[in-house]
């Protein structure tokens, strides 16, 4: 079955939505990609009005920013922390905007979307000492 974004379900007073047409191809929606850790795997999709998305279905290296110097580094995953959105993502190690990643400078936050712009791109988190 497709996953579709059209109007469906009920109103706010409860009651059904009466579809008045079918479902058409533009309102189709994707399985979600949930990026990994491991060797980089990168997908190329077609997107509505013929452009294209970059979607990475595993990645090993992250854009690092460090705040305190400006720069951004090219370093590696360790592994998945944590994931606020949802801790069984932080599990299973899928990378997504909000997770907080081991690199090899230290804990980063994820402010890209991997899955979306086909890049991961983060920002060291200063330990307080």
């Amino acid at each position: 079955m497709a996953i579709w974004h059209g109007e469906k379900g009920r109103k706010p007073t409860g009651g059904e939505i009466k579809l008045a047409r079918k479902k058409r191809k533009y309102e189709l929606g994707e399985i979600p990609i949930y990026t990994k850790i491991g060797k980089e795997k990168i997908m190329i999709k077609r997107t509505k009005g013929g452009g294209k998305k970059v979607k990475i279905a595993s990645v090993s290296f992250a854009n690092v920013l460090d705040k305190r110097t400006g720069k951004t580094q090219k370093v590696k995953i360790l592994n998945v922390l944590e994931t606020p959105g949802n801790p069984k993502l932080a599990r299973s190690e899928i990378i997504i905007k909000g997770a907080i990643i081991n690199t090899e400078l230290g804990k980063a936050k994820v402010t890209s979307r991997p899955g979306q712009n086909g890049v991961v791109n983060a920002i060291l988190i200063e330990e307080n000492k």
